[in-house]
């Protein structure tokens, strides 16, 4: 019996749980082989195996920590090494860290600003280029709600996504003459694993989640797929970002001190981003 053509490949990085594991899910569905990365292997071989049962899927397991500056290095190294050309790539592999600025190890900000940041656009760019040469791709970052507005106790956090999406909307219109689209993500607090990695689940915005990884993966799934730029899933968080840019940002940023303050302590990392 001779085997259905695949979509492509899509590299997907954070894919081990929350919205990272439901794109690999609607990826695979869809037809498209995986090449998963996260820290844990254990979990993204599990996925795998669930990957095939559901859809025959190929997907190729590389477990990767990229929040180290190797990190991104070594992860496209070993795609070059499997033959693999990637025509998917989702940037979703986040962390936060929970606190005030002052008081957080300086060492746990760099490793978010590295994997939030520095690796995303890493990444991007080691897989970019060969992208626009084959006529071909799409790129999905996940951003976050967190970009439209400074976020006291979460500030290197939201920095973080904001830098994710202005990047994104500038690599857009860079490549907007070609078959190449880029799109950010931007969901609002999501049920995931992100608030208890963080240490966050006393403070406020943890307690009004509003969507679950699955709905803001459908939603980022289908603006990617349309080459939407901006995504943002929900109607409450589209509501919500209006609302920010027609208030005072001084007055913004003193109520989302309060949203993220809570009884946080200092934060820790977390691979699922939102």
């Amino acid at each position: 019996m001779t085997e259905a053509p695949r979509a492509g490949t899509a590299l997907v990085t954070g894919a081990s749980a929350g919205i990272g594991r439901e794109l690999a899910l609607l990826l695979a569905r869809d037809g498209f082989d995986l090449i998963l990365t996260a820290r844990d292997g254990t979990r993204l071989h599990a996925l795998a195996a669930e990957l095939t049962e559901r859809s025959q899927a190929r997907s190729t397991v590389i477990p990767c920590d990229l929040s180290l500056p190797s990190g991104p290095r070594e992860l496209a190294a070993r795609v070059d090494d499997a033959g693999l050309a990637v025509d998917i790539l989702v940037n979703n592999a986040g962390m936060g860290a929970a606190g005030p600025f002052a008081e957080l190890p300086l060492e746990r900000q760099l490793s978010l600003l590295q994997l939030n940041m520095v690796s995303l656009t890493e990444l991007t760019r080691r897989f970019l280029p060969p992208m626009l040469q084959r006529g071909r791709g799409r790129i999905l970052n996940v951003a976050s709600t967190a970009a439209f507005q400074p976020g006291p106790y979460l500030a290197t956090y939201y920095a973080s996504k904001a830098y994710v999406l202005s990047l994104s909307e500038a690599l857009a219109e860079e490549v907007r003459e070609s078959a190449v689209t880029i799109t950010a993500l931007c969901p609002g607090p999501t049920r995931t694993e992100f608030f208890a990695r963080a240490e966050m689940r006393a403070s406020t915005l943890a307690q009004h989640t509003v969507m679950d990884a699955a709905a803001v993966a459908a939603a980022g799934y289908r603006g990617m797929m349309r080459g939407e730029r901006i995504v943002v899933p929900g109607v409450a968080n589209r509501a919500a970002g209006l609302l920010v840019r027609a208030t005072p940002r001084s007055l913004v940023t003193r109520v989302v001190a309060r949203l993220n303050r809570g009884r946080t302590s200092r934060g820790s990392d977390t691979s699922a981003a939102g």
